[in-house]
C-alpha cells in the first residue's frame, strides 16, 4: 500500500497524473495496479487526505547528476472514492510519539516530520485506518 502528498488541482478529479515525486520509505516500489491513498499537500493549500485509489501507470525517472538524488517515479490514478473526513497536518500533529506503533504516527512521521510531498510506502495498520476515512 502506498500514499501520496502532492499538490492536487482538482480534488475531485476522476483521475491524476503526478510527475516526477520524490519517493522515501519504500515509494519507489509504486507500481501500476496499487492502492493509494492521496493526500492533497497543505503546502500547496490542500486539505490533508482527499481520495483513494488505483495506480494506472509507474514510470521511474532516472537519476540525473547526484549519486544521492532521492528516487523519484511519475504515476497516474484512477480515484475510487472520496474522503467523507479531515485528515490532515492538524488532525495527525499530536501522534509524535514516534515508537508507540500508532498509524496515525507512522502518517505524520512519514509526511509531516519532514514536509515535503513524496510517494511512501504505508503499512497495513496505516492502510486500514486510512479505509476508515472513506
Amino acid at each position: 500500500m502506498f500514499a501520496i502528498k502532492a499538490e492536487v488541482g482538482d480534488p475531485r478529479a476522476e483521475s491524476f497524473a503526478f510527475n516526477a515525486q520524490k519517493t522515501m520509505y519504500g515509494g519507489k516500489h509504486i507500481t501500476k495496479g496499487d492502492t493509494i491513498f492521496v493526500f492533497a499537500s497543505e503546502n500547496e493549500g490542500g486539505p490533508g487526505l482527499i481520495a483513494s485509489g488505483v495506480v494506472t501507470s509507474s514510470k521511474p525517472i532516472a537519476k540525473i547528476g547526484t549519486a544521492r538524488q532521492t528516487p523519484r517515479v511519475s504515476i497516474t490514478v484512477r480515484r475510487t472514492a472520496l474522503a467523507k473526513r479531515r485528515l490532515g497536518r492538524r488532525e495527525l500533529k499530536l501522534f509524535s510519539n514516534w515508537n508507540d506503533g500508532r498509524p496515525e504516527t507512522e502518517l505524520n512521521f512519514k509526511y509531516y516530520r519532514q514536509a515535503t510531498n513524496k510517494i511512501v510506502g504505508i503499512s497495513a495498520e496505516a492502510a486500514a485506518f486510512l479505509r476508515g476515512f472513506f
